[in-house]
């Protein structure tokens, strides 16, 4: 198996979307499976424009408690201004480079979210999802990870590239921190909420295949709930983090079962049986009416049945879990506001120090 990423001297090294850059194409096709070569590790990254076949979009994984920093520990590391000496125009290097990043595809938002989820929730927000490891063993490679966008590593290894080639900048901003910044452009240029990023994580050493553990997507609200407070998470912080499904599309095989569900709403199954009817392993359909736009609505389709996966709807079909659904759907502020907090909670998981970190000079490869 090979990454979704390789080595190029000549570019920069560039979960769950759809199709190709919008300078391509003016529709938006269904993905393809890639196929990369990684070469000498001391080239600068780049990115094969081929994409990877869609996939699982559950945002956490279980976790070893042993392997993560208490987020206590945590609050006290992390600062809004920890580069503000070193590197002052980090955060404006940061968004010139998403807003590129989502000029020529609007698959690197969802995609550099939902990377940034998947980092976090394995050996904690320590970029170890960026590590390619020449024996095969690393997170990407594992199963439940193929589904992670080539758009999204692109959109955090060109942010990278940018920051390091800023003279005063370079290698001095790991590659975790870059991931949190670009996740919160990813929000905000998508017209979500703006909020302030705590920094000072330092870049893990270890990534492997075996330390990843995802929930499935027909878990019940019980499943879910056991696996989010593995996390750290309450039910009502994890009703809000899954609210970063309003961005991005889903895969056919992982909603299909679903279509003959009594509590999908019949146009929406009528709808999406003609999509995977004629297209199961490459057609998709998106999460909400506005796929591109960090909004309410996800909430909105959960309350009329449009839920797309299991672990999606079951939040609103569960009446434990209904009220903070119906909440959201009405009140987009305490949505913003709510998924904010999980999300800066999120980014303190495990992050790693100066004693159990490094900041990487190429995210892909450790120093």
């Amino acid at each position: 198996m090979q990454p979704p990423f390789h080595s190029d001297s000549n570019a920069p090294f560039f979960f769950i979307a759809f199709g190709q850059p919008l300078g391509r194409t003016k529709k938006l096709p269904t993905a393809s499976c890639h196929a990369l070569s990684r070469r000498d590790r001391q080239a600068a990254p780049s990115y094969h424009s081929s994409m990877a076949s869609l996939g699982l979009v559950l945002l956490v994984a279980v976790v070893v408690s042993a392997a993560l920093m208490p987020p206590s520990a945590v609050a006290q590391q992390l600062t809004p201004d920890y580069y503000a000496s070193t590197c002052p125009n980090l955060e404006a290097i940061v968004r010139r480079s998403v807003q590129q990043s989502m000029a020529q595809s609007q698959i690197a938002a969802p995609a550099a979210l939902r990377l940034f989820f998947h980092d976090c929730a394995v050996m904690g927000c320590d970029a170890s999802i960026m590590i390619v490891n020449s024996n095969g063993d690393d997170e990407w490679r594992n199963t439940a990870n193929q589904s992670l966008k080539p758009e999204g590593f692109q959109a955090i290894l060109s942010a990278k590239a940018a920051v390091d080639s800023n003279q005063q900048c370079q290698y001095k901003v790991s590659c975790a921190d870059i991931m949190a910044l670009v996740a919160r452009e990813a929000v905000f240029l998508s017209g979500g909420p703006y909020y302030q990023v705590e920094l000072g994580r330092f870049d893990g050493r270890v990534s492997t295949r075996d330390s990843v553990r995802l929930p499935s997507v027909n878990f019940t609200l019980d499943q879910l709930n056991a696996f989010f407070s593995g996390l750290g998470f309450s039910q009502n912080e994890m009703v809000a983090l899954l609210g970063a499904h309003t961005l991005g599309a889903a895969d056919c095989p992982f909603f299909q079962y679903r279509i003959g569900d009594p509590s999908m709403d019949p146009s929406l199954a009528s709808q999406l049986r003609g999509t995977c009817g004629s297209n199961p392993s490459g057609g998709f359909a998106f999460f909400d009416p506005s796929p591109v736009r960090f909004d309410n609505a996800f909430y909105r389709n959960l309350q009329g049945g449009r839920g797309l996966l299991g672990t999606d709807q079951v939040l609103y079909s569960d009446q434990r879990s209904r009220s903070a659904v119906d909440s959201y759907a009405s009140n987009q502020g305490a949505f913003f506001t709510d998924f904010v907090a999980a999300i800066t909670k999120l980014g303190r998981i495990g992050a790693k120090t100066a004693a159990t970190g490094e900041i990487r000079r190429v995210c892909n490869f450790p120093n």
